[in-house]
């Protein structure tokens, strides 16, 4: 599938970064981490617009988020923006796959669990990687570190997983109905 890159279609990738960046600031404690259900948000972005946009819309709210009021540094920005791009880009990738456009449940639902894994595979590695290299810890400590994050992490998946399809087909009929979803797909 050939994208192209349209005023209109930046414009509504640019209104979904903007409900990423907005659903993250609902977020609550549980297990040492924080729920929240911007990775939904991340995983609707890539099943309404494909893998590109999709991805590009998951990746600037979720790092406009960081950046803004995460309080976090340019590198923890960069690596936000690239796992959020490629957990809604691998969702929309299966989404989009055989030219069907989101057009299966069975297939959103396959989409949307791989993409949320992939980002807990992505996320586990990232902890690693900074405990590790970063921050300099030893390999025990860096391990407590991802088995202290890891429930959390599956716990916004699995909320993901179940939230992103639900929207979507509740969604997708409307926007359908006005155009907007091939618009948002042009």
């Amino acid at each position: 599938m050939k994208q192209k890159w349209t005023t209109e279609k930046l414009v509504y990738a640019a209104v979904l970064a903007a409900l990423v960046c907005a659903v993250t600031f609902f977020r609550f404690p549980l297990l040492g981490s924080k729920i929240h259900f911007a990775n939904a948000m991340c995983l609707l972005s890539g099943l309404l617009m494909g893998p590109a946009a999709g991805g590009l819309a998951a990746g600037l709210g979720s790092t406009l988020y960081d950046a803004l009021f995460g309080g976090y540094d340019l590198l923890n920005c960069a690596v936000t923006f690239v796992t959020k791009f490629l957990m809604a880009w691998i969702c929309g990738r299966i989404a989009f796959s055989g030219g069907k456009e989101a057009g299966s449940q069975v297939g959103n639902i396959a989409a949307c669990i791989t993409g949320a894994l992939s980002y807990v595979v992505m996320y586990m590695l990232k902890t690693l990687i900074f405990q590790l290299f970063v921050y300099g810890y030893p390999m025990e400590t860096a391990v407590v570190t991802m088995g202290s994050k890891l429930p959390a992490s599956l716990l916004n998946a699995a909320a993901a997983m179940i939230a992103a399809p639900v929207l979507y087909t509740a969604l997708s009929p409307a926007l359908r109905r006005t155009g907007q979803l091939t618009r948002m797909r042009a």
